[in-house]
């Protein structure tokens, strides 16, 4: 029996150190079980039927998921799965959790019943299709979050378009039309680049597996545009200024579950991406692109802000509220630091729970009064209190409030901002006194203002279901801002050494070499001899000259590749540039640039194989 592939090597040496590994499936059937459930419900013959069954099966969604809490503090993956699922493709059905993508995990499961519940008389047509479409977006929704390998995560993530856009288009407002095939144009438009990407590190790292390309060293200049297709699509998805239009839009436009699923679940697919590919995959390319994006999350902060301020639909208000919130997670990721990337992930949870809460309690109030616009829902403290004591707790978790979830997040983005640049942190501060405001504005004139007219029976405070869906992120928003320890105790562990690998790889190209994207020259024109290599980039340092000990003997112990000739005797088809870069991969030699050789970005080019070699034959 020969010795294992890299990927199973891989995925043994995880197993057989992570305590959290479990024989029993939990994620496939977390992520698979919503589709059954969706299947049986598509047989039910009535809507009573279909709305208690789906309801069933995402209360049995949330016993499943049980086993994940013997998830242990720890970095590196757990609960792995893996099965060949396309050898001769170099696919693997591989499935594993850490840290980061467990909360979201979680997150997406407790999602599901929530809207059910305040789906459950805003929706009066076609309800069977709508329940099929949320069962089937919640499997998307894990799958993304529980993929290991890329393709898997590829098709769950185009897997969630399909629900959504329905989701929009069917049971949307008035311009359903142009909010779904908005969405479907823009997301369509960030998967594609994302499948270039995928296909691109499938050809230079040789797997699709998620671990093995964390690890990979590739050139800064295959990183550039790697990192530049990652962001494309995740910026879309989170989304990012200027690429935020379509999400006002699908927010107004789509019913209250919609809505939900998409504030709460959708948009953090975005933020995950960066931090499960973007920063471990194109470390050079992201410290390199980091100013851009810092200057991007503040745009985002400012711009969602000033027009959530201006608002008069609440929808409308909470959706561009969604671009600022966002816009500080982003902010938190790419300051490279413990505290900023634990803020980010922190209120990545947060905004989820926040966020969706607002969006259910937007649904129940358009449920009585038949209006979105704040001046048709005036002095609702007199008629609904308790609705009003709900929105106020989520309105103020929802600007930072101290004691509510959203202020640990934001505390330590802030905490990180200032750390890094005290002008970055200062420019955060208008963000944050524009969240009070427009939180402020609406929430008092919905709870004390005058009433344009007063219709009576309309006007009913929380029914049961309200209370059952509201009262699990209340808890969730007062326990987590007043003992975040738990849940920072979970991610602190895989933040942790995924920064360490960042900082460890970030100056690091093709075979390991460190090079900084500045130092790197222009690569020389081929026919270079060795005399003509360029003067060492080490400041103060002189080149050594050919035949300089510094180089090493042709055939010394220090000699990377024993018995290669050197000079004029050049191994066969080393005489060709294209060729040099197909030659078997040594550490560097002293003195010698690596990017001043033609082809030297190539993974796997050994400086043995260029010394000596004379490219004017």
């Amino acid at each position: 029996m020969g010795p294992p592939s890299p990927i199973q090597h891989h995925t043994l040496q995880l197993e057989n150190h992570m305590p959290g590994t479990s024989t029993y499936p939990v994620l496939t059937v977390l992520t698979f079980w919503p589709l059954v459930a969706a299947f049986v419900v598509g047989f039910l013959p009535k809507d009573s039927q279909v709305r208690i069954a789906t309801l069933v099966a995402s209360l049995i969604e949330i016993v499943l998921a049980y086993p994940l809490l013997a998830f242990k503090n720890v970095p590196g993956f757990q609960f792995l799965e893996s099965v060949p699922w396309a050898p001769d493709w170099g696919l693997t059905y591989m499935m594993g959790v850490d840290g980061i993508s467990i909360l979201m995990i979680w997150l997406s499961v407790f999602t599901l019943p929530v809207c059910v519940l305040c789906s459950w008389t805003y929706i009066g047509k076609r309800i069977k299709e709508f329940h099929v479409c949320l069962l089937l977006m919640t499997t998307a929704c894990v799958g993304v979050f529980a993929a290991l390998d890329m393709v898997l995560f590829y098709v769950f993530w185009e897997a969630l378009l399909i629900p959504m856009y329905l989701m929009i288009a069917i049971w949307g407002g008035d311009e359903k039309r142009y909010a779904s095939i908005k969405f479907f144009l823009y997301t369509l438009a960030g998967s594609t680049v994302l499948l270039v990407a995928i296909v691109a590190l499938r050809i230079q790292g040789g797997t699709f597996s998620i671990p093995e390309l964390m690890k990979a060293d590739f050139s800064f200049r295959f990183q550039y545009w790697v990192f530049l297709a990652f962001f494309l699509a995740f910026a879309i998805k989170v989304p990012m200024f200027p690429f935020h239009t379509w999400l006002p839009a699908a927010h107004v436009q789509a019913p209250s579950a919609g809505s939900v699923i998409l504030a709460a679940v959708l948009l953090k697919m975005g933020t995950y991406g960066f931090l499960r590919f973007s920063l471990p995959m194109t470390p050079s390319a992201s410290e390199h692109f980091a100013p851009l994006m810092i200057a991007i999350s503040i745009a985002s902060i400012l711009y969602g802000g000033l027009v959530a301020l201006g608002q008069t639909d609440i929808k409308k208000l909470i959706a561009y509220s969604s671009v600022a919130h966002m816009g500080f997670v982003t902010l938190g990721i790419f300051l490279f630091s413990k505290e900023g990337v634990q803020g980010a992930i922190f209120q990545m949870l947060n905004h989820g729970i926040i966020t969706g809460a607002l969006f259910c309690m937007v649904g129940a109030v358009y449920e009585r009064s038949h209006s979105r616009d704040i001046s048709r829902n005036l002095g609702l403290g007199r008629f609904l209190p308790f609705f009003m004591l709900f929105w106020g707790l989520f309105g103020f978790a929802s600007f930072g409030f101290p004691g509510t979830n959203g202020f640990v997040g934001e505390l330590l983005i802030l905490a990180a901002a200032f750390k890094y640049k005290t002008v970055i942190g200062i420019l955060c501060i208008p963000g944050a006194l524009l969240a009070a405001a427009y939180i402020f504005k609406v929430t008092l004139r919905m709870a004390w203002g005058e009433p344009t007219s007063v219709t009576g029976p309309a006007w009913y405070d929380l029914n049961r279901k309200e209370w059952i869906y509201l009262l699990g992120p209340a808890v969730l928003v007062i326990y987590l801002g007043l003992a975040p320890t738990g849940l920072l105790n979970v991610i602190t562990p895989a933040i942790e050494d995924n920064l360490a690998s960042f900082d460890a790889r970030k100056g690091l190209v093709g075979d390991g070499q460190a090079a900084s994207a500045a130092s790197r020259p222009a690569p020389p024109a081929y026919g270079v001899s060795e005399a003509a290599v360029p003067a060492s980039p080490v400041p103060g340092v002189p080149a050594p000259a050919p035949g300089d000990p510094a180089y090493g003997p042709a055939d010394g112990p220090g000699d990377p590749d024993p018995g290669a000739p050197s000079g004029s005797e050049a191994a066969p088809g080393a005489d060709r540039p294209e060729d040099a870069g197909a030659m078997d991969g040594g550490p560097d030699t002293a003195g010698l640039n690596p990017a001043s050789y033609p082809g030297a970005d190539a993974p796997g080019l050994s400086l043995s194989a260029a010394r000596g070699v004379d490219y004017n034959g």
